[in-house]
């Protein structure tokens, strides 16, 4: 049974089948989902699917990429969200100077006010890094206690060691299926069994052999096929193995 701990069913690309493609899921053998939030909007959304799905969880955060629509309100709207049923953590959210180095102040702005708002309902986070790794790790690294996952990790093995160090996760999705995915593996192979989980990050990022079409959960065992090749282990035990890591991370009992 597989636990895609990150994945975007409230994304507009899932409108024209969103229900059948959730209820064929837990079928699929996927028994757990978490769908992290990108902004107030979509962070509703997501906490209303959770209460429609039994299997599935919401995150909630505001999206590096949605910088310029945060305002005064938001945090405030994101902590009442947080105290919904069934939201166990806040994200995803981080800095991304790929698509955006206009807004970097305000980025790390958000980002600071949603990890200290973490602290303070005592909720893991869900971080997005992309070509920001030494600001992400700067940041996180000035608050003690803090705990979550770095989403879809593309950092360098010294930054997934200092995180490890820390008692953080890293997700890993369809991108370590992919032939340009050395640094991923490297990491893959030095980040022990117990800090490792899988995610899909649907709609976005599909495996090989389906890379370049609509992702769903259903495609985790080709993520989890790698995992257990590079650790010596069965996809069983893969998916064994990362659900308990994403049930603790995320307290789900």
């Amino acid at each position: 049974m597989y636990f895609d701990t990150h994945a975007h069913y409230d994304s507009s690309k899932f409108d024209a089948d969103r229900d059948a493609v959730l209820r064929a899921l837990p079928e699929s053998g996927v028994t757990l989902v978490v769908d992290p939030g990108d902004n107030t909007e979509r962070s509703a959304r997501a906490v209303d699917l959770a209460q429609t799905y039994p299997f599935l969880y919401a995150a909630v955060g505001w999206h590096p990429e949605e910088a310029e629509g945060w305002t005064d309100e938001s945090l405030d709207e994101i902590r009442a969200l947080a105290r919904r049923p069934k939201v166990v953590a806040i994200g995803e959210i981080g800095l991304d100077y790929y698509w955006d180095k206009t807004h970097c102040d305000l980025q790390k702005r958000m980002f600071r006010a949603q990890l200290e708002l973490a602290l303070e309902l005592d909720l893991p986070v869900i971080v997005h890094d992309r070509d920001a790794h030494g600001d992400c790790l700067e940041l996180v690294r000035g608050y003690d206690g803090l705990r979550g996952v770095f989403h879809c990790f593309s950092g360098s093995v010294e930054m997934a060691q200092a995180l490890l160090r820390r008692g953080w996760y890293l997700g890993f999705d369809g991108p370590i299926t992919y032939k340009n995915a050395v640094r991923a593996l490297e990491v893959l192979r030095a980040c022990p069994m117990d800090r490792i989980l899988l995610e899909t990050d649907s709609p976005y990022l599909a495996p090989v052999p389906n890379r370049g079409r609509r992702n769903d959960s259903r495609n985790l065992p080709y993520i989890a096929a790698v995992v257990a090749r590079e650790k010596g282990l069965t996809t069983e035990e893969v998916a064994a193995a990362t659900m308990e890591n994403g049930k603790q991370l995320f307290g789900i009992r």
